[in-house]
């Protein structure tokens, strides 16, 4: 779990801002919190809930309300909002800034940001980015690829064969996010996101042949940053006493991240085609998500086939 993000880290990561004021401030700034504040009730003289570590967002209510103040009352509450743990202040819509504001960030050391964007948006969008920095991460041992815009992470023992499945999926049009560890981390209350660490970015392990490139030996289409896990497939080796599902009914999970994600486990074997297997688990997989699901078909057609028996033998 990352306890911080730059300020330098955000302002390159989001091009649609831009420094008014202390440039040479941003790399000494840092944000602990995902949360954006816009400071409301602050301007009206109220500090006793302030929360001073968040970004300061001023969109046009607070530029407004700040230009009927009078200088000293606006100098004094910018002061105030210039706390030690403020990271910056931030004007949306390209607002003119208050005079009052740059002389209370100057003498603070703070930075003014600010951007062309409206308050709602650039509120959404930093909010999301610095949650997913700041998200509690873990790792998986397995790999990660998106079939056919569905993220599905390939599970196992080592030397099972999840690479060289993988690279057959990545073969057949299907992009790879991450090999051998997969960092995850929860985005919201539903959804668990993979990525690959920075130094195994589009590396995959092949034994055998050792690292391979896949960015620069299939294009940039074969590979994806990150992805949202909707599936995983267990892959375990053929054990001739186990009872596999051969149905369909029966309903897996793994836990990642506190979040249930559905869960397949394929037994591998000399002669199965990997690759074909985990591309139609995934098809079948969002088949059901959209209602269709052959297992309950296949019982409906049973229990009436049942039904007609009875019926004709009465």
């Amino acid at each position: 779990m990352a306890d911080k993000v730059e300020l330098t880290e955000l302002f390159e990561d989001n091009n649609v801002l831009h420094v008014f004021q202390g440039k040479e401030l941003i790399k000494n700034r840092a944000v602990t919190v995902s949360d954006i504040y816009r400071p409301g009730l602050e301007l009206t003289g109220y500090f006793d809930f302030y929360p001073s570590k968040r970004i300061q967002l001023l969109g046009r209510t607070e530029i407004s309300y700040a230009a009927m103040l009078d200088h000293e009352t606006r100098l004094h509450v910018f002061n105030k909002m210039a706390t030690l743990d403020t990271p910056c202040f931030l004007i949306s819509r390209s607002l003119p800034v208050p005079k009052e504001l740059t002389e209370a960030a100057a003498r603070n050391g703070i930075p003014i940001l600010t951007t062309s964007e409206s308050t709602t948006y650039i509120m959404s969008v930093l909010t999301q980015y610095l949650r997913e920095h700041l998200a509690q991460r873990t790792s998986i041992h397995g790999v990660l690829v998106e079939i056919n815009g569905m993220g599905v992470l390939i599970t196992g023992a080592s030397g099972v064969g999840k690479s060289e499945t993988a690279l057959a999926l990545i073969q057949r049009g299907h992009r790879l996010i991450a090999d051998d560890r997969v960092d995850v981390y929860q985005r919201d209350h539903d959804t668990v996101v993979g990525e690959a660490p920075k130094i195994l970015n589009h590396l995959m392990e092949i034994r055998g042949i050792g690292i391979i490139d896949i960015k620069d030996m299939f294009g940039v289409g074969a590979v994806k940053d990150h992805t949202e896990i909707k599936l995983v497939i267990k892959l375990e080796n053929w054990d001739p006493k186990a009872n596999y599902d051969r149905l369909g009914f029966d309903q897996d999970t793994r836990e990642i991240c506190n979040i249930e994600v559905p869960q397949v486990t394929i037994p591998v074997k000399v002669g199965r085609n990997l690759e074909i297997i985990i591309e139609i688990a995934a098809l079948n997989f969002r088949a059901k998500q959209m209602g269709f699901d052959a297992s309950v078909t296949f019982q409906q057609q049973l229990a009436k086939l049942i039904a007609e028996n009875e019926k004709n033998n009465n």
